[in-house]
């Protein structure tokens, strides 16, 4: 038992960094881990509470990412057009469809489309102005959009290690009930 409850908590970590790092599970991840280990050891009320918390830590997660970047790109002056440019940017190279690097393949892809994306994206929507300002505004609109984003993986990083803070705490020492 101490030792399936030692791997579910490396597939915790992995969550964690999951929550960091896009293209890899994360809050899921950890949520899964903890309902695995309440399916094997028997729902506690300590393993209800590291469930609630996973959860809610999962939800808040999936709202953290559309609000985050939604923000970052209103604060450097993004258009809904450079919003859209990001996840289709994101889209394409989560899926690859950028031009094949000799290095990082999708993940590469994931962190990059976003920028070209709204960079793009907030290029075509500023038909009016000139080519210098339209490049800059747009360029300033995909870094604030993939700055939003950073800023949103950071606050899932520390959910993810607090719902796992919770889990231990509430479920420690392992096979105990």
């Amino acid at each position: 038992m101490i030792i399936l409850y030692w791997l579910l908590i490396v597939l915790m970590v992995v969550g964690i960094i999951g929550a960091l790092v896009p293209g890899i599970p994360g809050a899921s991840l950890i949520l899964v881990s903890i309902f695995v280990w309440g399916a094997i050891d028997g729902f506690t009320q300590g393993v209800w509470i590291a469930l609630a918390t996973a959860l809610a830590v999962l939800l808040l997660s999936l709202g953290i990412d559309f609000v985050a970047t939604y923000w970052g790109g209103k604060q450097a002056g993004a258009s809904n057009w450079g919003q859209i440019g990001a996840f289709v940017g994101l889209t394409l190279g989560f899926f690859g469809l950028l031009p094949a690097l000799p290095f990082g393949g999708p993940l590469l892809g994931i962190l990059i489309g976003p920028l070209l994306g709204a960079i793009i994206g907030e290029f075509l929507y500023r038909r009016d102005l000139e080519f210098e300002p339209r490049i800059k505004l747009a360029a300033q609109a995909g870094v604030g959009i993939v700055v939003g984003n950073l800023v949103g993986r950071l606050i899932q990083g520390v959910l993810a290690i607090a719902s796992v803070i919770v889990f231990i705490f509430t479920t420690w020492p392992p096979g105990v009930t």
